[in-house]
């Protein structure tokens, strides 16, 4: 599975069995913030481990009022080798992108 990020481990001591836990994704919002950030990655058993886990490990300093947990094997990414082709499509849309309207004298903000 490409582009998914697998930093931060929660395991991997002598006993090998932490090893054969399945890697969690782990995404925060702040306390300024409107959205989910993804902010790395962690293993455990089961999502409740996870949860916790991801609550001591990323919201250290009270940074976080909501903390959401994803088994990485759900995620399903685009693959960064393909973001020509991919997101293509999109480029031949110049409606959806404003640059050739004249802004009126007086607008600010816009």
């Amino acid at each position: 599975m490409s582009g998914v990020s697998t930093g931060s481990t929660g395991g991997g001591g002598s006993t090998g069995g932490r090893r054969d836990w399945p890697l969690w994704e782990v995404f925060v919002r702040s306390r300024r913030g409107l959205s989910h950030v993804h902010v790395g990655s962690l293993h455990a058993p089961d999502a409740e481990m996870a949860l916790r886990n991801g609550r001591d490990l990323y919201t250290r300093r009270q940074e976080g009022v909501s903390l959401w947990v994803v088994p990485a094997s759900a995620i399903t990414a685009s693959s960064p080798d393909e973001k020509d082709s991919f997101f293509d499509p999109a480029a031949d849309k110049i409606y959806r992108h404003p640059t050739f309207y004249e802004v009126p004298e007086g607008v600010e903000h816009l």
